[in-house]
């Protein structure tokens, strides 16, 4: 695939959570295997259902910032440059089964740059999970998980680099050197910590006014 270039930022019009709102850890395991967990701070107004509608329809458009922007960008307007439904689900669309392809560069940077292809192994309320394998061996796990509280939803995402074949530690050490590398693991993470805060500021809108909108039709 071509690299696609980093355009310039979209309006930022909201603050980003900074990585002290979330509890963290990063672990190491045999084989160069590597796990990242962020426990963030509850999304106030949000709620399991907005979300599955969100990444049910990521590849739509929003206004924002009085212009029509990709959903995409508006979720991370310094770091995320594209997304593309690669190949739909059986059923159609955006929803498990499907294959997404993101590209995103971690602050900004080349050193951080991400363009990859995942398939849906699970879209539901309770969270989304993306998947990458190769020739059957699973390289890559990022799931998000989501549970309701009141007025409030509690959100917790892990990140599983790295397969588990005992062959498999070639392929890590290839990961962690060349996709994961020195300096990945954290800015991944200050990232993700940014896009899921967004949410409390973009998503209860949208959400809203999509759903009145249908009402109104209706």
């Amino acid at each position: 695939m071509r690299r696609l270039p980093i355009p310039q930022p979209i309006p930022q019009l909201h603050p980003l959570r900074d990585t002290s709102s979330a509890r963290t850890t990063i672990q190491e395991f045999p084989g160069r295997r590597l796990r990242i967990t962020i426990d963030h701070a509850p999304l106030e107004g949000v709620t399991p259902d907005m979300l599955l509608w969100w990444f049910s329809h990521i590849g739509d458009t929003m206004t924002y910032a009085g212009q029509t922007y990709p959903r995409y960008r508006v979720w991370h307007p310094l770091d995320h440059i594209h997304w593309e439904l690669k190949r739909e689900a059986p059923g159609g669309g955006a929803a498990e089964g499907a294959r997404f392809r993101i590209v995103e560069a971690m602050g900004r940077s080349e050193a951080h740059y991400v363009d990859s292809i995942d398939r849906v192994e699970k879209l539901d309320r309770t969270g989304i999970r993306l998947v990458l394998r190769v020739a059957g061996a699973q390289l890559f796990q990022l799931e998000h998980t989501w549970s309701e509280g009141r007025g409030r939803t509690h959100y917790v995402s892990v990140l599983d680099l790295g397969s588990r074949s005992r062959l498999g530690y070639p392929v890590n050490a290839y990961l962690r050197k060349h996709v994961f590398g020195a300096g990945m693991p954290e800015a991944w993470l200050k990232h993700n910590i940014e896009e899921v805060g967004l949410f409390e500021h973009i998503l209860p809108e949208l959400y809203e006014r999509e759903h009145a909108g249908k009402r109104n039709r209706s």
